[in-house]
């Protein structure tokens, strides 16, 4: 049980590392949490740095929730991790999923903040099932096509990602990692979505129409 708790904290760990808000601070010199939307996810590195830094920032944040998964999976399978209970419903890997979420939104690194979880929620979707994760990012793509919402397209994914898990027969806890996952980053995405009510969301690629988030809502 002990290998069980260091891949947990290790799948936190990972989650948290402050993608967004080091390479603000290495292209352009700022504090990426002081600029647009106050997230450090790659959109709000797109709008206030650029796109060559957004698309290393969202490739490495699904990389660190994959590689988190990819390790609790590989300590299950090699016998590293002894004594969980109903080990074929991949509960270990489940929880080190949501920890990475966690920690990429309430990162250690930059005081307990971060972003909305999205990037980092599909490199865990792809550790545990590779078809299901290709549909959820399918999903993503035909959204934000259509619609031009980031965050749209990111909720829509995630809550799609259940249903494509299920789909796919992925095991149970897979399965409920997408449904606890899907409500952590709908939550995470309030501010967005208070805004897509008031037609005030910025489209891709599009200024936010206001200032950083208000504390509270970053904290969500």
């Amino acid at each position: 049980m002990l290998t069980a708790f260091a891949v947990i904290i290790l799948g936190y760990i990972l989650g948290g590392i402050p993608t967004g808000y080091w390479v603000g601070k290495a292209v352009k010199g700022i504090d990426i949490r002081q600029e647009g939307s106050g997230s450090t996810g790659a959109t709000n590195v797109l709008r206030c740095v650029g796109k060559g830094p957004a698309a290393f920032v969202f490739f490495f944040d699904i990389f660190k929730g994959y590689i988190a998964v990819w390790i609790s999976l590989y300590c299950e399978t090699a016998g590293l991790i002894s004594g969980v209970p109903f080990q074929a419903l991949q509960l270990i890997p489940m929880v080190v999923a949501l920890m990475s979420l966690v920690g990429h939104s309430k990162s250690i690194f930059l005081g307990f903040q971060g972003g909305k979880s999205a990037a980092t929620a599909l490199g865990c979707a792809i550790a545990m099932n590779p078809l299901a994760a290709a549909e959820s990012f399918g999903t993503w793509l035909l959204v934000l096509s259509v619609s031009k919402f980031v965050s749209l397209a990111s909720m829509v994914a995630v809550i799609s990602s259940c249903f494509w898990m299920m789909f796919n027969h992925a095991a149970i806890g897979f399965t409920a990692y997408c449904m606890f996952g899907a409500v952590y980053v709908v939550l995470r995405h309030r501010a967005n979505i208070a805004r897509l009510l008031t037609g005030t969301e910025p489209k891709i690629g599009q200024k936010p129409k206001s200032d950083v988030e208000p504390a509270a809502e970053q904290k969500v």
